[in-house]
Formats: C-alpha cells, sequence, structure tokens
C-alpha cells in the first residue's frame, strides 16, 4: 500500500484493493467475437417506441417510421431457406437471387442524436431469431474477418437475415477494402445491411485520405445504402446539469476501494498498456467491472493513442461502466488540432460518452 494511500485511511475502508486495467492482457477466441455479434448492454432493451424523438427534429420521427417498415419486410421465408445453421455458417444452401435496388438503409448524423439507439432498435424488430442477425462496429467487424480470415467470415453472415455495422468510419483504405468487398458479397447472398456513422456513405473518408482508388471505393459502398439523414442535438446531455468537474486524485483513490468491482489506474500508464492490447480484447479487458477509477487525466498528445482511448470509451459506454477521474476534464483530452482533423467526429464522441459515464459515476463519490 502506498503511503498516499494509508494516509488518506484507505486501509479502513476495503479489504482487498482495487483491480486494475493494465494488469489485465485478455485472450478473446473467435468464437466469442461471433456470439457477441448483438446489441451491447446499453442497448439490449431499446426499441423504436423507447427512442424519443426531438419535437422540433422531424427527421428523427422519419427515421423511425422508414426503419420500422424495413424492419417489416426482412420477415418471410429466410433467404437460405429456412437451413439451420452451424457455427461459422457451413452447411448452409444457397440464398436466392438479391433483389434489385439498395439492401440497406445508412443513418447519418451527428453524435448523440440517437443512431445507434435506432440501429439496435431495428436488430431487435427484425422478426429473425438472434442466431441469424448480427451486431457490431465497424472496428469489431474488422476484427472478426482478421480473426476468422475472409471466406469463413463471408460464411459466417451470409446465412443471417441482417448485419447491423455501428460507427461506420473508414480510416483506413486497406479496411475500406476489406469491407466493401464483405459488404457486397453479404448483398450477393441477401443479407440486409444496416449502418450509422457521421458522414453520408457518398462523402466517407474526405479530409482524411485523397487517393483515388479509396474514393472510388468509399462512392461503391454508397449504392448498397439508403441515407437517413438524422438530425439533433446530442441527448446525452440534453436538459441535464453541466458535466462534473474531475475529482481530486485522493477523492478518486478512497472511491475506488469503496466500490465493489472497481477498477484503479493511472491515465498514463493505461494509455502504455493500450498500446499492446488489441483493440478487438478492449471489451473483454472491462469484463467484470462496475466502475473505473483514473487518476491524472492529462490530454492526449498523438493520434494513435488517442484513437485508441476512443475505442476503449465506446467499450465502456456499450457495457455502462461509470468512469471516476481526476486530473483534467475530459472535454480537453484532445488537441484543438485534433478536433479539427479527418477524426474529429470519434473524438467529439468519444469527449459526449466520457462525460455520460463521468456523470454517472457522481454516485461513487458520495458512496465513498
Amino acid at each position: 500500500m502506498s503511503s498516499s494511500t494509508a494516509a488518506s485511511g484507505i486501509s479502513q475502508i476495503a479489504d482487498a484493493a482495487p483491480l486494475s486495467l493494465c494488469a489485465r492482457e485478455p485472450y478473446v477466441p473467435a468464437d466469442r467475437l461471433v456470439a457477441e455479434m448483438v446489441p451491447p448492454p446499453r442497448f439490449d432493451s431499446v426499441r423504436f417506441a423507447t427512442y424519443l424523438p426531438d419535437s422540433g427534429r422531424p427527421s428523427q420521427t422519419e427515421a423511425v417510421g422508414v426503419l420500422e417498415r424495413f424492419a417489416a419486410g426482412l420477415g418471410g421465408a429466410h433467404p437460405a431457406g429456412g437451413a439451420k445453421r452451424g457455427f461459422l455458417g457451413f452447411g448452409r444452401a444457397r440464398a436466392p437471387k438479391t433483389p434489385a435496388g439498395p439492401r440497406g438503409v445508412y443513418l447519418d448524423g451527428g453524435y448523440g442524436v440517437g443512431k445507434t439507439h435506432l440501429l439496435a432498435s431495428l436488430w431487435h424488430a427484425t422478426p429473425a431469431e438472434p442466431a441469424l442477425k448480427a451486431f457490431g462496429t465497424f472496428v469489431e467487424l474488422t476484427n472478426l474477418v482478421g480473426a476468422l480470415g475472409f471466406q469463413k467470415t463471408v460464411q459466417t453472415l451470409s446465412g443471417h437475415r441482417l448485419l447491423c455495422i455501428d460507427e461506420f468510419e473508414l480510416d483506413d483504405p486497406g479496411d475500406t477494402v476489406l469491407v466493401s468487398t464483405l459488404l457486397g458479397k453479404l448483398v450477393d447472398a441477401g443479407v440486409a445491411l444496416a449502418a450509422t456513422s457521421n458522414t453520408l456513405p457518398g462523402k466517407l473518408g474526405e479530409g482524411r485520405f485523397a487517393a483515388a482508388d479509396f474514393l472510388r471505393e468509399i462512392q461503391g459502398l454508397s449504392a448498397h445504402f439508403r441515407a437517413l439523414r438524422i438530425d439533433g442535438d446530442d441527448y446525452r446531455h440534453r436538459g441535464l446539469p453541466k458535466a462534473p468537474a474531475p475529482h481530486s486524485e485522493e477523492q478518486v483513490t478512497k472511491a475506488a476501494y469503496a466500490a465493489q468491482d472497481a477498477s484503479l489506474d493511472d491515465f498514463a500508464l493505461l494509455l502504455d498498456h493500450l498500446a499492446h492490447v488489441h483493440p478487438s480484447r478492449y471489451g473483454a479487458l472491462t469484463d467484470g467491472l462496475r466502475a473505473v477509477c483514473l487518476t491524472g487525466v492529462r490530454p492526449v498528445r498523438d493520434q494513435s493513442t488517442a484513437l485508441r482511448l476512443v475505442v476503449l470509451a465506446d467499450r465502456l459506454y456499450d457495457r455502462e461502466v461509470p468512469v471516476l477521474a481526476s486530473g483534467q476534464p475530459f472535454d480537453r483530452l484532445f488537441s484543438e488540432e485534433m478536433l479539427n482533423g479527418g477524426y474529429r467526429k470519434k473524438y467529439f464522441r468519444a469527449i459526449s460518452r466520457l462525460t455520460a459515464l463521468a456523470r454517472d459515476a457522481e454516485k461513487l463519490v458520495e458512496n465513498a
């Protein structure tokens, strides 16, 4: 126990020290990646009926109607003739010819307008058993390809009625070609697609890469989707009090020792640890945690580290894990250059989500 810990009287609060994210090096087998392609815990119970459109934003109400009709249209016979799939989709019957026209919907809008809520609601509303529907982020989809290989991923997902892809933001030309080819094969197999992003399909990648081949590949993807623009303000902070200020290191440490299943880590050390853990494992990194406590939060200086932090923030938000922190407030994590660059919407999303989780963590200090 450190001298600062002893001085705070923390030894009297709990019998065991908090957990540490830095001490975890999770292994995630391929079958877990497949099994976890469902809406995350935060969106497990959402439905179209629980989405609360902003009365001043008619595009939100319109999107609900379009998606409800889209889900209803996915009923009827399974594209593969109702054959039961084995693991990884082997033994699947051949799907019929794909209908003409777009085979998916694309929800475009700013962060915090409820796109993931609507995407998860579509997954829940689609009349098919869970094993015939897949839900994951763009990063999780590319991780699945990395774990299974391209052909096995195609076989695994081709028997599905629907594939939902959240946070469809293409940051790498190689991933662009990979996902474009994958989606093309899935559309040919009769799989319906739905995706969210902060940019219209035909505009993805602008401001990041200018290579002609990259832009041509992006434009080809847009033909698979009907784009729905969703306007609005960030619902995570709509009508809520100002985000809480960071707490002292002593308060954060005391709360970590008092809380059950909480982790306690130095922010800089955690960022270093994330560099040695594949982003596909960040969800497993948080397994069993009810709170994450961080000391010494400070601005992130390089983009690679910042993007890894974005992925961790997404996984914590998905799992509704409160984040209690000392140091700098979360809206100062990223530099002005980052917030004005090609990945700015990822960074703004991370700030929005971490701020919401910081608000959720206030009770940890009250209970300490």
